[in-house]
């Protein structure tokens, strides 16, 4: 099962003007799922329990830090495809 997920999560119990991008996915990824790090968003293709487990790893990694974290996630499922993220943003690329 390919998914391509987009997902941001940051604690909402610090006084922070800005928050990074934290926890970094690519810490918690692995190899078969290296991220796509966006301005407000990561990227993650993969198999279904691959990247859900890097989503889970990183939320784990930001409550021992925090009682209260806002994430949001968005998910495509595309039976068969690969390389969506690297072809969404060639395709992109080429029509600019």
């Amino acid at each position: 099962m390919s998914v391509l997920i987009h997902f941001s999560l940051f604690p909402t119990d610090k006084e922070r003007v800005s928050v990074p991008m934290w926890p970094n996915p690519a810490d918690h990824s692995g190899e078969r799922t290296p991220p796509q790090v966006g301005p407000h968003e990561h990227g993650l293709e993969g198999e279904w329990d691959e990247v859900m487990a890097v989503v889970e790893r990183c939320f784990k990694e930001l409550r021992k830090d925090s009682s209260r974290i806002y994430m949001t996630l968005q998910m495509d499922y595309r039976e068969g495809a690969v390389n969506r993220i690297e072809g969404k943003i060639k395709s992109v690329e080429e029509k600019l």
